[in-house]
C-alpha cells in the first residue's frame, strides 16, 4: 500500500506566495532575514505584521521532507 503525503493544516493562496520576501528585499534586505522579520512586526500595515510573524513561527518548524 503506497503512503499517503501528509499535508500540514496550513494553506497560503498562490497570490500571496512570496509577499513578504517581495516586501523585504523593497525595503532593501537580501530576503527574509532575522532583521527584515524584526522591520516588519514593528510595520504600520497588520498584513506585514501578520506575515513577518508568520515568518517568525515557520523558522521554528522542522522543514524535512518525506
Amino acid at each position: 500500500m503506497a503512503k499517503r503525503k501528509r499535508r500540514s493544516g496550513i494553506h497560503i493562496k498562490k497570490s500571496r506566495e512570496g509577499s513578504f520576501t517581495a516586501w523585504c528585499k523593497r525595503q532593501g534586505y537580501g530576503g527574509v532575514t532575522s532583521a527584515c522579520i524584526a522591520a516588519g512586526k514593528r510595520a504600520k500595515s497588520t498584513a506585514i505584521r501578520k506575515k513577518a510573524n508568520f515568518a517568525s513561527n515557520a523558522r521554528k518548524w522542522s522543514h524535512k521532507r518525506r
